[in-house]
């Protein structure tokens, strides 16, 4: 099971600003370990948060993307303060990991 994401969302003035870390190797493919074999691929590929079952936010990542990707969006009449955001990323391995956070 993947790491816990670190998730803050904070509402000022109708924008609610998300932030995002998540811990993911991010694995290109191409680098090669010690014993010279390459290192499989092993990316995020989808990004998406949704507020309630509402889907206000969807990204699409890739092998270029850097080790424990940090992401910073901003909602406007899609969230308010209370509002539970909920963020899902699916690799292309197969796994996945959901976190949330109210917005504060």
């Amino acid at each position: 099971m993947a790491s816990p994401m670190r998730i803050r969302a904070t509402e000022q003035d109708g924008v609610v600003d998300v932030k995002v870390l998540m811990r993911h190797a991010m694995e290109t493919g191409l680098r090669k370990g010690s014993d010279g074999k390459a290192i499989p691929a092993w990316y995020i590929e989808t990004v998406e948060a949704k507020v309630g079952d509402k889907v206000v936010f969807t990204a699409l990542f890739g092998p270029a993307v850097s080790k424990d990707p940090f992401l910073n969006f901003k909602l406007k009449g899609s969230a308010k303060k209370g509002d539970t955001i909920a963020v899902t990323w699916k690799d292309n391995k197969g796994e996945s990991r959901t976190d949330d956070t109210q917005v504060k």
